[in-house]
C-alpha cells in the first residue's frame, strides 16, 4: 500500500500539492513524489521530475543538472559523523554556484548562503529520518529526532525547515531531495522589500514564471563505510529519462 497520499503534479514549486485535476502540456515538468511500504511496513519516500514532452527545454535541463548535481554530491558525502545540516549546506552552495552561472544568483556564494538569498529557490530542508513513518519519529518531535544538544534547529528561512541536522550514525535510512522551484508569490513579496538583491538577479527570472519546480528524492542507508542508495535504480539521469519516455516505457 502507499507510504502516504502521492504528489503528483505539475504545479512542483507547490510544495506537497496533492490537486490532480489538471491536464498535461507541452512544456510542462510532472514531480511525482510517492512511496509504498515495505511487508515490514517501513515506508519509502522517492521523488522524480519528468519533462511532459519527453524532452527537457534547456532551461530545464540547467536547472535538473544544477540538482542532480545537489544530490549526487551530497549522497557521496554521507558517513557516519556527518552532520546533515552540513549536507543541506553544501546543497545549497552547489544551488547558488549553479543559479550564479545561469546569471539568476550573483555574489559572494558564503556571504548569499548566511543571508539565506538562495531560500528563495530551495526553501525546505535537504531531507528527514525514515521509518515506520515517513517522517520517522515526528511525533516525538522534531527537535527530538532530528537535532541533539550539539545541533539545534536554525531560525533563519528555509534552513529552519530542515527536519535533521544532527550526525549521521550507522544504519540510519535517510532521505535526500533537494529542489530547486520559482515560486511566483514568494518572488514579488522578496522583490517589492528589495530582498537580497544583492544575491538575486530579479530581472531574471521574469522568463522562469510559469518553470514549476524541480525536486530528485532518494532513500539512503548509511553504513560503516559510507552509505548505500536503496532507489539507485529508479532511473534520474537526464539521458535515461529521456530515453524511456523516448521509448514511451514506464
Amino acid at each position: 500500500r502507499l507510504a502516504y497520499p502521492s504528489i503528483f503534479t505539475v504545479r512542483g514549486e507547490i510544495l506537497h500539492n496533492q490537486s490532480y485535476e489538471r491536464i498535461l502540456q507541452d512544456g510542462q515538468l510532472l514531480l511525482h513524489d510517492g512511496g509504498v511500504e515495505s511487508r515490514e511496513h517501513y515506508a519509502t519516500d522517492i521523488t522524480r521530475t519528468y519533462p511532459v514532452t519527453g524532452r527537457f527545454s534547456l532551461e530545464q535541463r540547467s536547472i535538473y543538472e544544477i540538482v542532480l548535481k545537489m544530490q549526487v554530491d551530497v549522497i557521496q558525502s554521507l558517513a557516519p559523523g556527518v552532520k546533515y545540516r552540513d549536507m543541506h549546506l553544501l546543497a545549497s552552495r552547489i544551488c547558488i554556484e549553479g543559479l550564479k552561472s545561469m546569471g539568476i544568483m550573483k555574489g559572494n556564494t558564503e556571504d548569499a548562503i548566511g543571508a539565506g538569498a538562495h531560500a528563495l529557490f530551495f526553501p525546505h530542508g535537504l531531507g528527514h529520518m525514515l521509518g515506520l513513518d515517513v517522517h520517522d519519529m515526528d511525533a516525538l518531535g522534531e527537535d527530538n529526532v532530528g537535532y541533539d544538544s550539539e545541533i539545534v534547529r536554525d531560525s533563519q528561512f528555509g534552513l529552519s525547515y530542515l527536519r535533521l541536522g544532527k550526525a549521521l550514525q550507522c544504519g540510519n535510512v535517510l532521505t535526500v531531495e533537494p529542489g530547486i522551484y520559482f515560486i511566483s508569490a514568494l518572488i514579488d513579496q522578496w522583490e517589492q522589500k528589495g530582498k537580497h538583491k544583492e544575491f538575486i538577479n530579479y530581472s531574471s527570472l521574469k522568463s522562469f514564471r510559469d518553470f514549476g519546480g524541480i525536486r530528485i528524492e532518494d532513500d539512503v542507508l548509511i553504513k560503516n563505510d559510507g552509505c548505500d542508495c536503496l532507489s539507485y535504480d529508479i532511473p534520474k539521469n537526464i539521458s535515461e529519462i529521456e530515453k524511456i519516455m523516448g521509448k514511451g516505457s514506464a
